[in-house]
């Protein structure tokens, strides 16, 4: 007898509420609408540039790099020299990703409301706080980006997918004043792979790979993982001075 088991929830979750009608005239002006808010997010996540003129005569810039890519290698260190990924990073990285989410919902024509610094709105998404000392491994963070490239080609296509059928909704919605279905979830869906991709390879929230989905569903993990991954979660698992499990026969591995 087999017993089928499903895999925990994944620990980035994305959910969009479906509106029936959206407005035209929001519709209509998003792309103008949507500027005053967008630069209000790059201002607080652009990098820094410098320029400095040399007795010589020479121009030097010089750039900094941004928050987020601060904040990420500033985890990467916390991580692998001290163990730790302080709360307060964590709630920072999770509203800004939130914060962009509600721009980017609402630049795709998702949500009509104006994207909120602090309101959830219509947009809903969740990362777990991990527990470093069990769930991450403490190498993990050097190679995470690395592993994720295939990730990023597929999320490459199908980006520009979803940018077209942007488009279409933009046409459908001034014609008919709704969002398709197929297409409102085929966006949210696109968005919520990137959600998951983005914890795992740059937040480091966790160290389970991404399935390569879109769904909202649970799967098992596929069997094709990386091995490296598997390698070095084995590692850690033996470092803390426990034994890895093995899943007994008949049952699905989680």
């Amino acid at each position: 007898m087999t017993i089928q088991t499903n895999a925990p929830q994944y620990p980035a979750r994305l959910e969009i509420d479906y509106a029936e009608q959206h407005d035209r005239v929001s519709t209509l002006f998003r792309i103008v609408m949507v500027i005053p808010i967008a630069i209000i997010y790059a201002v607080l996540t652009a990098e820094a540039t410098q320029t400095a003129v040399r007795d010589s005569g020479e121009v030097v810039n010089s750039s900094s790099g941004g928050i987020t890519s601060g904040l990420f290698f500033a985890t990467v260190l916390m991580i692998l020299f001290r163990r730790r990924y302080p709360r307060w990073w964590f709630d920072f990285a999770l509203e800004l990703a939130r914060f962009s989410t509600r721009i980017g919902a609402y630049a795709a024509l998702l949500r009509d409301e104006y994207p909120s610094t602090v309101e959830e709105q219509g947009v809903h998404l969740d990362i777990d706080y991990p527990d470093v000392e069990h769930d991450l491994n403490r190498w993990l963070p050097l190679v995470k980006w690395l592993l994720a490239i295939p990730h990023y080609l597929v999320l490459a296509v199908l980006s520009l997918a979803a940018l077209v059928t942007v488009v279409i909704a933009w046409f459908a919605i001034l014609f008919t004043g709704g969002y398709p279905r197929g297409m409102f979830d085929f966006v949210v869906g696109v968005g919520r792979w990137w959600l998951r991709v983005q914890a795992y390879a740059f937040l480091l929230v966790t160290d389970r790979y991404p399935p390569f989905s879109s769904s909202r569903k649970r799967r098992r993990p596929a069997h094709g993982a990386p091995l490296l991954t598997t390698a070095i979660q084995r590692h850690g698992t033996m470092a803390r001075g426990r034994r890895p499990t093995m899943a007994p026969e008949g049952l699905a591995r989680p």
